[in-house]
Formats: C-alpha cells, sequence, structure tokens
C-alpha cells in the first residue's frame, strides 16, 4: 500500500512538473541559454567571453564550456527539456540525499522534506525558472559527503571536483579536504581539477586557454561591484555595499565578517570530538551554506545549496534549548517564508535591500557552530 502511494505522488509530482515546464518554465530559462550559447561557440572554438553579452556573460571555468556541447547541438526546446528534467532529477536527489545520509535521524523523514521545501521552496523555484546550476553542484557535493562518510576518498575528491567544475565556488571543498587531513580524497580533487582547467587546450591551444582563464578571471572581477547593491544579492560583501554604500568602509567591513566566518568553520573543524559520528556532515553542510555568504556574486537562490544544513539543524531541534528553537524556526521561516507575492513590491523591496536574509542566514551558522560546540553534530 505504501509504495503505491508513493508511486502516485511520484507521478502526480512528474505530471506537475512536465505543466509547470509547459506554462511556464520552458518559455525561461536565460541562465541555461548562457550556457547553451558558451557549448556552441566551444565547439566552434570561439571566445567564450564577450563583455557584449551584457548581463548574460558567462562566468565559469572555460572547461564548464564543454560541458553544454551536446545540449548546444540540440534544438533549444529539446535542450531546455533535457536540462529541466535533469535539473528536477538533481532537486530530488539533493533532497533525498541530505535526508538519507543525516547522522542520528530524531525528526520523521516526512517532516524534515516537508521542512527543506517550505524553508527553501522559492529557492528551488527560482532555480528551476532560471534554469541555473546550483542544484547539480550541491547534488555533487552531497554525493561527495556521501562518499566520504563511506571512506571512499578518492570518488569523494572526483565528486567535489566534478562540483566545482559546473561552478567555481566549489573549489573550496579543496582546502576543506586538506584541513580536515583527507589527502587522498584532496588529491583526487585537486588533480581532477587541474585536468579540468588544462583541457581545453585540446582546442585553444595553451596559449589560448591561458587567455581564456584570463579572460574568466577578468570578467568575473569586473562583473563584481555593480552587481553588489542588488537587492537578490544575498553575499556579506553585499550586506555592507546596501547598508553604507559601495566603497572601501564597506569592503573592509566585508573582508574582516568573512575572515571571522572562516575562522569559525576552522573552529568546528577542529572541534571534531569521537563522540560525534560523522561529523563531516555538518561541516559540509555548514561549508555550502557559507560559500553563499562569502562569494560576493551570491544570489539568493543559490541558498538552496544550504538543504543540508536546512535538514541537520531541523533534526536538531528536539535537542536544542527553546530559545534556539525559537530562533531557529524563525529564522527558517523568515528567509524561506518572505516572498514577493505575499509581501507585495515595495515591502520585499525594502527587505531583500536590508540583507535581512543575509542576517538570518549568518543567525542560523551560529546555531550550526553551537551545534558542533556541544557536541550535537
Amino acid at each position: 500500500m505504501r509504495r503505491a502511494v508513493l508511486l502516485v505522488v511520484v507521478a502526480l509530482a512528474g505530471c506537475l512538473a512536465a505543466a509547470a515546464f509547459v506554462l511556464r518554465i520552458g518559455g525561461s530559462m536565460p541562465d541555461f541559454e548562457v550556457y547553451r550559447t558558451a557549448g556552441a561557440r566551444a565547439a566552434a572554438g570561439e571566445p567564450l567571453y564577450r563583455a557584449t553579452d551584457g548581463h548574460y556573460q558567462f562566468k565559469y571555468f572555460p572547461a564548464t564550456a564543454f560541458v553544454f556541447v551536446p545540449l548546444a547541438a540540440v534544438p533549444v526546446t529539446a535542450a531546455k527539456a533535457a536540462w529541466f528534467a535533469l535539473s528536477v532529477g538533481a532537486l530530488v536527489g539533493l533532497v533525498a540525499l541530505s535526508v538519507g545520509e543525516l547522522p542520528h535521524r530524531a525528526v520523521p523523514s516526512s517532516l524534515l522534506v516537508g521542512a527543506a521545501l517550505l524553508s527553501l521552496g522559492k529557492f528551488y523555484a527560482r532555480e528551476l525558472l532560471l534554469g541555473q546550476i546550483n542544484l547539480l553542484v550541491a547534488l555533487l557535493a552531497v554525493i561527495g559527503l556521501a562518499l566520504l562518510l563511506r571512506r571512499r576518498d578518492s570518488g569523494a575528491g572526483a565528486a567535489f571536483a566534478a562540483a566545482a567544475l559546473l561552478k567555481p565556488y566549489a573549489v573550496v571543498f579543496l582546502p576543506y579536504l586538506l584541513g580536515a587531513r583527507r589527502f587522498r580524497a584532496a588529491a583526487a580533487c585537486a588533480m581532477l581539477l587541474a585536468a579540468a582547467l588544462a583541457a581545453p587546450a585540446l582546442v585553444y591551444g595553451t596559449t589560448g586557454n591561458v587567455e581564456l582563464l584570463r579572460a574568466w578571471w577578468d570578467t568575473v572581477t569586473s562583473s563584481t561591484p555593480p552587481l553588489l547593491t542588488n537587492p537578490d544579492n544575498v553575499s556579506i560583501a553585499a550586506m555592507y555595499a546596501k547598508w553604507i554604500g559601495p566603497g572601501p568602509a564597506a569592503s573592509g567591513m566585508a573582508l574582516a565578517t568573512s575572515l571571522a566566518l572562516v575562522a569559525a568553520f576552522g573552529a568546528v573543524v577542529r572541534l571534531r570530538h569521537p563522540a560525534v559520528a560523522q561529523p563531516e556532515y555538518l561541516e559540509v553542510a555548514l561549508l555550502l551554506t557559507l560559500v553563499v555568504l562569502l562569494a560576493p556574486q551570491g544570489w539568493d537562490y543559490v541558498l538552496l545549496v544550504s538543504t543540508p544544513a536546512v535538514v541537520l539543524l531541523v533534526n536538531a531541534l528536539p535537542r536544542l534549548e527553546r530559545p534556539l528553537q525559537i530562533l531557529t524556526v524563525g529564522c527558517l521561516a523568515g528567509a524561506g517564508l518572505t516572498t514577493f507575492d505575499l509581501m507585495g513590491r515595495a515591502a520585499y523591496g525594502r527587505f531583500m535591500g536590508l540583507s535581512v536574509i543575509t542576517c538570518l542566514y549568518a543567525v542560523l551558522v551560529g546555531v550550526l557552530v553551537h551545534l558542533r560546540a556541544r557536541r550535537m553534530a
């Protein structure tokens, strides 16, 4: 009976996803079109980074463009449908793995899944509408976590390298693996990343590949300052830029805060205790959450990568003190249930302009650090 109900739920969810694609999402997905264009340029050996692309510039490693060569070779509607199906599958896998790999489950799986969907649903929806790549990156990171927990370090390193190939912010897992003394995983990650960075030379030549990497860096650094005051940017750098205006003061405060967060993460790794089983879960969950706050172009929907952190926090609620329970639930609700449709244009614009979501997630980071300090995760 339970299996039949599950099949019905899956079928209904599939029908809803297909309807969403046909009615709304398939006509959008602008970020996917950026990837597809990059794939076509890579196949032709053309420049990947062009200022004339405006807001829709390609900002990923040169090797990433080659991932999209097959999708650039088919009609755009078919390519979008395939990418949407892959993204929905990644969403299902991300939530399922985040719940399935959780140590010491204290809350029913159904409640953990529901909490993730409520807290992060608006980010999942935005990701699918844009045709973004973060769901795949998060899934690969959680696969890497699952392999770490099973002591399959070479596979874990490969998974983290694949995540970094798709989106550069995942490179942070390399120093983490070194700091956690998972040297085999770090070596696998480093070797695969080096190979991926060198691979475009097969098409562009060594000099051309170096020029591409330089163009990538120039594109990322030159496009960042104008985006710091965008309301949807939830990074630490954007928070200070929106509060006091862009400039040396905001940059200095952002740097100090970022260093404090990095130090806090380092303390979490150092505070490992034999009484804590599978400490890697909290560490990877925390690092995925921090990367959105630390990356200067940290868009709000990228917070979907905090899925493991949300699952961990909800699972820990029964063991937290009442004030921390209220604080955690309030922060999750404040970040996840505040939408444009509910609040209206003016209120939502003000809410995002004040970087409230950044502050709420900073509190959640503090709760995660507290869990490690109390040896609860």
